[in-house]
């Protein structure tokens, strides 16, 4: 089994038909540690959500996001600040500028499932 990584989940979900929520489950089912993100909940299933990154226990390894370009560019500063390994751009996610910042700051990034990755065995 691959080694379990911190995986910080941006645009975290209550709802079980998004696909943030999916993958909080899935990569929890692959062993990985959850680490949830959004600004209006407090709690999905009994696990703490955190209202922004800057209120993150570190380290961490990889940041998934599941917001558009308007909420994910401003958060460049704390992304950087918060140094994960990489940073994953769900479909519908991609963010050119912020990739692009990202990548300057030494953080790698790819557009990809969190899903598929996990499926694949390519997480």
């Amino acid at each position: 089994m691959p080694q379990s990584e911190t995986v910080v989940i941006v645009g975290a979900s209550d709802k079980p038909d998004r696909y943030a929520h999916r993958a909080m489950l899935a990569l929890e089912r692959h062993g990985h540690r959850t680490v949830l993100v959004h600004p209006r909940l407090r709690d999905i299933g009994g696990r703490v959500v955190h209202a922004d990154l800057a209120s993150l226990p570190g380290p961490v390894d990889t940041v998934t996001l599941y917001v558009n370009p308007a909420i994910s560019s401003p958060m460049q500063s704390a992304l950087i600040a918060l140094h994960p390994r990489r940073v994953l751009f769900n479909p519908g996610t991609e963010n050119p500028a912020l990739a692009q910042a990202l990548e300057a700051a030494g953080i790698s990034t790819e557009e990809a499932c969190t899903l598929v990755l996990l499926a694949t065995d390519a997480f």
